[in-house]
């Protein structure tokens, strides 16, 4: 028995390994399958995913790219127009220039000019700052005959031991400084003239209120009004015109009119400067009684009335919306013998605009065409 356990039958193979079961042989497959299925479908579906924001994303960044580009090329030919416009203001101004010098210079008396016109001219264009204008009439003035005599005189008279500076000589100083705002450089010069022995008079003055005042430097301007009264220098009608101007600016109606006041009381005589600051003082602080009261001081008064003082009046009435009161001093200026000029009408223009008043700006503007367009041209305005 052991022997024939022991020895197999040669016809019976020998029983297969037993089977393993379905549902596991399917779990063990399916799970791989199924993994590998939907990792592959997964990367599919980010692929595409991917490819679409990468292409969005470039879209985006040329969108962008494109619009900065059409920002950057606008603003370049905004920037060509202004270049141009500015070319063509700085060619249209030298020519206009050189059309004023020429038509100075007539088409034969060239060289003939009176000193004085030459001189008010540069004058003109050096305290306003507009350098090129002023050499070309420097140039002008170089080109006339009695250029060379004159420098040759000046420079004889410098040469001279006894040409030293004086008063005259400072407040020329002072006023091209002062009037352009240089304020420290006015002072230093100031202070050099008075070392080197050079009494300030009541001009000197005068031009030091000017240019404090002009500065806004108050507490300069009262320092100055100390020194004078200390030293009993006489006020004159410039001295308190500077002063009532400085104050109205500055809307301290009360110490203006107080100035007003004591220039009445030492029997000095207001003039057209006194009464325009008094009229410009009034209608930026909205003082229409106060306005109505210096047209009755001026009908009780002498005083010589010009077109500039009813352009303040003009101006003040416009500002308060006194429309009535501005156009009567149109019949005012009429009754003085004033014609309006171009600044008259532009501030009644700017007055009915700014109130959004159309139909009087058109009312306006044809009873200057028809009734002072003429007067224009014959250049009496």
């Amino acid at each position: 028995m052991a022997s024939l356990s022991s020895t197999p039958y040669p016809h019976r193979p020998p029983p297969p390994p037993p089977p393993i079961p379905t549902r596991q042989c399917k779990t063990q497959r399916a799970r791989p399958i199924r993994a590998s299925s939907s990792a592959s479908d997964g990367a599919g579906e980010l692929s595409v995913t991917d490819g679409a924001r990468r292409r969005s994303r470039s879209g985006a960044v040329d969108a962008e790219k494109l619009r900065e580009r059409e920002a950057r090329e606008r603003k370049e030919e905004v920037n060509r127009k202004i270049a141009s416009q500015k070319a063509v203001s700085v060619i249209l101004r030298r020519e206009a220039t050189k059309a004023l010098i020429e038509k100075k210079r007539g088409p034969t008396n060239s060289r003939k000019l009176l000193p004085r016109t030459v001189l008010e001219a540069l004058h003109e264009r050096i305290t306003a700052l507009r350098w090129e204008s002023a050499l070309k009439v420097f140039e002008l003035l170089r080109e006339q005959l009695w250029f060379a005599e004159m420098e040759s005189r000046i420079a004889e008279m410098l040469r001279q031991p006894d040409c030293e500076p004086d008063v005259w000589t400072m407040n020329s100083t002072l006023r091209a400084f002062g009037g352009s705002g240089q304020i420290g450089t006015m002072e230093k010069c100031y202070e050099k003239f008075q070392s080197a022995g050079i009494q300030p008079n009541i001009r000197t003055f005068n031009i030091l209120l000017d240019s404090f005042a002009k500065a806004g430097n108050y507490e300069k301007m009262s320092a100055v009004m100390e020194y004078m009264q200390k030293y009993q220098y006489s006020w004159t009608s410039v001295t308190y015109n500077v002063l009532i101007d400085a104050f109205g600016r500055a809307c301290d109606l009360k110490q203006m009119e107080h100035l007003f006041r004591l220039m009445q009381s030492e029997r000095i005589k207001p003039n057209c400067v006194t009464l325009c600051s008094l009229v410009r003082a009034y209608g930026q602080t909205g003082k229409a009684d106060k306005i109505k009261g210096v047209l009755r001081f001026i009908d009780n008064s002498d005083v010589m009335l010009d077109t500039v003082f009813f352009n303040c009046l003009v101006d003040a009435f416009g500002r308060m919306e006194c429309f009535a009161e501005m156009k009567d001093v149109l019949e005012m200026m009429k009754q003085k013998g004033c014609k309006p000029d171009k600044i008259t009408y532009r501030t009644m223009v700017k007055a009915y605009s700014n109130s959004g008043m159309m139909s009087h700006v058109k009312e306006l503007q044809a009873l200057f065409e028809s009734g002072w367009k003429s007067s224009t041209e014959d250049g009496e305005v």
